[in-house]
Formats: structure tokens, sequence, C-alpha cells
């Protein structure tokens, strides 16, 4: 199966590089062929990976601290995201235009004396 790294999920892994590479090279790049090896591991067996927070993905655990967030079809698997375990997934949604208005703080004065 042909196996895919979407554009998000190789800015994650030069992210973490980036961040961790200062630090201890070796690491870093230990960590980066981690992540090499489990999505080779998913182009050979795709629901190895638990089903994700997000519908129609799923999830495997890279490292105790980074899952890979990714998308399996009939013909490819699609890495979408390489996550640290901290990071709030899936993202929170935007507030609608009524929780917006729910949360604004009410004014004492009359709508006629706020308009002065």
């Amino acid at each position: 199966m042909r196996l895919e790294w979407a554009p998000l999920a190789i800015a994650d892994r030069e992210s973490i590089f980036d961040y961790i590479m200062p630090e201890n090279l070796d690491a870093a790049l230990a960590l980066d062929e981690l992540f090499e090896r489990k999505a080779a591991l998913l182009g050979a067996h795709p629901e190895v990976g638990r089903v994700g927070r997000v519908r129609g993905t799923r999830e495997l655990v890279a490292h105790r601290h980074y899952v890979l967030v990714y998308d399996p079809d009939p013909d490819r698997v699609r890495i979408l995201r390489v996550l640290h375990t901290s990071r709030q997934w899936p993202p929170l949604r935007p507030a609608t235009k009524a929780q917006k208005r729910a949360k604004r703080v009410k004014s004492t004065k009359p709508r006629s004396a706020r308009a002065k």
C-alpha cells in the first residue's frame, strides 16, 4: 500500500526535529527514524492504530509522547499529523456567533446611554 505524508505532517516532523536537535542530535535523528518505521508499518497494516478522535482517521502511538494521525484509504495511507501527546487534538472549534454573544459582558447602561 502506498504511503504519503501530508504537508502538515512533514511540517510537524521538521518542527519536532528542530526542537530536539540543538540539545541532542542523536535523539532527534532516532525519533525521526522511529516515525519513518512506524509509518512504514501502517503501509503494511493500516488498521493497526486505534480509531481516531476525528471521523475517518486512525491514530498510532509512535512514541510515548507522539501520535501519528492518519487516513487509511483502500489504496494508500496518508499521514496527516505528527502530534505531541500534550497538544489539544482535535483542535478546538471556533466559537459560533451564538456562543460569542453569550460570552459578552452586558453593559449596565441602557442602550441609549451607550450610544452617546
